[in-house]
């Protein structure tokens, strides 16, 4: 079994307008090797580069009312919550899910992830709300590939390290012996995207492994296994930040979900970056040696 070395760092926080590929380039040297993985969080990316939508005005349908003030607090709070396995906390959560700001997330659900994505009880086609300031969301990369392209590229360019740079979202991916699924969509190549809700319970109620979804690769060749073993070490070591949530990040600041402020995240310490290095071998320290 290959063993890892994790180092998280520590950052301020990526408001939009962050040089986000200065930032990685900046915080990585010195502690990042040839042959090292970066992996890199898509939230942090898509926040600095202002991806946000801001919840508050958008006017909801009759459908966006109905998923917030029934199939959240029946469907999710009980029937579909209970099945997959939630803890008394979240299904209290769910079965008190806002009707006012409710409604307006799943407006921007529906108009930017569809129905089937809607139908989630939270990051809804990789729309995320945590993390973040007021009733502001971001959206998911358009393409994740490019932006790992570019950190991969200044960091050889600037620092002459060849890494492997590896973006990930927390949202996961279910495994079934050799295939891989997920309800979030675009992930890496050999992830199969589909089915939203359903894909979720299926993974959920089978008890399947899962593990943070890497969306780009760059760099060395990794199998899909290798790719979700790297994001799975990585994210263990970030940790949760100010929480799994909006409604954990809200508690931990002791204020209501869309009261938190920019100042109040700038407050905090972040790592939306963490450097993973696999531990050599006896063989291969080997043939290093006789280079």
């Amino acid at each position: 079994m290959t063993r890892y070395y994790v180092l998280p760092l520590a950052t301020r926080y990526w408001k939009p307008g962050t040089d986000y590929i200065h930032e990685v380039v900046k915080d990585v040297a010195g502690k990042a090797a040839d042959g090292d993985y970066v992996v890199v969080s898509e939230k942090a990316i898509s926040t600095s580069e202002n991806n946000l939508i801001d919840e508050s005005t958008f006017k909801p349908s009759s459908t966006a009312r109905f998923l917030a003030t029934v199939w959240m607090h029946i469907a999710w709070g009980y029937t579909l919550g209970i099945l997959c396995g939630f803890g008394q906390r979240l299904l209290r959560r769910l079965r008190n899910y806002p009707a006012e700001e409710g409604s307006r997330h799943k407006q921007a659900a529906l108009q930017y992830a569809g129905f089937s994505q809607a139908l989630m009880f939270g990051s809804e086609g990789g729309i995320d709300g945590s993390n973040l300031p007021y009733s502001l969301v971001s959206l998911p990369l358009k393409d994740a590939q490019v932006a790992a392209e570019k950190i991969r590229q200044q960091i050889l360019k600037g620092l002459s390290k060849k890494v492997t740079v590896v973006i990930v979202d927390t949202d996961k991916t279910y495994s079934f012996r050799n295939f891989h699924f997920t309800p979030r969509p675009k992930p890496m190549n050999g992830i199969q995207s589909f089915g939203g809700t359903s894909t979720y319970v299926v993974g959920r109620v089978l008890g399947l492994r899962r593990r943070p979804t890497p969306l780009a690769v760059v760099g060395e060749k990794l199998s899909v296994e290798e790719a979700l073993t790297v994001a799975n070490v990585a994210d263990r070591a970030r940790g949760p930040g100010l929480g799994a949530t909006v409604w954990d990040m809200a508690a931990r600041l002791k204020v209501s979900e869309t009261a938190v402020t920019w100042d109040m995240l700038m407050s905090v310490k972040h790592k939306p970056i963490v450097v993973v290095r696999r531990a050599r071998t006896h063989s291969e320290l080997q043939r290093q040696q006789n280079r």
